[in-house]
């Protein structure tokens, strides 16, 4: 295969019969749905790092890693006899045009809600799922504790099944506080704080706040505080490892304070 300007979806799939060949890439050959499924996982935050970054070359890059899972894990596939990316494509077309009936059917949307209640009604119906706990057992296991949580708790209140106002949704926090404070063993911490963290999530969720992009948020701020906390202790000859809790906290006090007045 000589390197080209342009590529095709069949030069993909021929390099990918080429790599899993007899005379292929040992690495390539060897490997499994199992082996390889956190890859799918793995590639597609990285191509969210790099949509986030701004850097269209470097988001390019990392989702035709995102594509190059699909493709691996249907070569596996077509090896056992069981699908081709011809079928994942047929799959993926058929899904596209019989969950937008109000684009290739008869059904009207006038608004962006109205498109997503028709995805969510033909997908019920395509799915069977003719209850509100079979639509919350069908939120993936494997989704981050985080999103699964906000995706239940969405599903849950589309039930009825929700607090009247955030006022209700603060209270309840604060009640799992006070219980987690009075947990009196690892197991019992353990399932209060679980609670306390599902209730912030419903508060996040009646705030219109989506809690994965706000806890990343915090996550990165809490980063560029700390780098620029210990780039001035160093810079005054100073170590993270020589200072007490209390000296560190004036420096990130002062960190802090800079950062406001931003």
């Amino acid at each position: 295969m000589q390197l080209k300007e342009h590529y095709t979806i069949e030069d993909l799939l021929e390099i990918m019969r080429i790599l899993r060949g007899e005379n292929g890439c040992p690495w390539d050959r060897v490997q499994t749905h199992e082996s390889i499924k956190k890859s799918l996982i793995e590639e597609c935050y990285e191509a969210v790092d790099a949509l986030d970054s701004g850097d269209d070359k470097a988001f390019a890059n990392e989702l035709g890693d995102v594509l190059l899972q699909v493709i691996f894990h249907s070569a596996i596939a077509a090896e056992r006899g069981s699908f081709t990316f011809d079928d994942v494509l047929y799959e993926l077309c058929t899904k596209l045009i019989t969950r937008h009936t109000h684009v290739f059917g008869g059904e009207k949307a006038a608004n962006e809600e109205d498109a997503l209640d028709t995805w969510e009604k033909n997908k019920k119906k395509e799915k069977a799922l003719k209850s509100y706990t079979d639509t919350i057992l069908d939120v993936p296991h494997g989704f981050p504790a985080l999103l699964r949580c906000q995706k239940v708790s969405k599903k849950a209140a589309a039930a009825g099944f929700d607090w009247d106002n955030t006022d209700g949704v603060l209270e309840k926090l604060c009640e799992e506080a006070r219980e987690l404070c009075g947990a009196k063993n690892e197991k019992e911490r353990t399932e209060e704080f679980g609670d306390f963290l599902f209730t912030a999530v419903n508060l996040a969720r009646h705030l219109g706040i989506d809690a994965e992009t706000a806890l990343s948020a915090s996550t990165a701020k809490f980063i560029d505080r700390f780098s620029r906390m210990e780039k001035e202790i160093l810079s005054e000859n100073k170590s993270l490892e020589g200072l007490t809790q209390a000296e560190m906290d004036v420096y990130w006090c002062k960190i802090k304070q800079n950062s406001d007045k931003k």
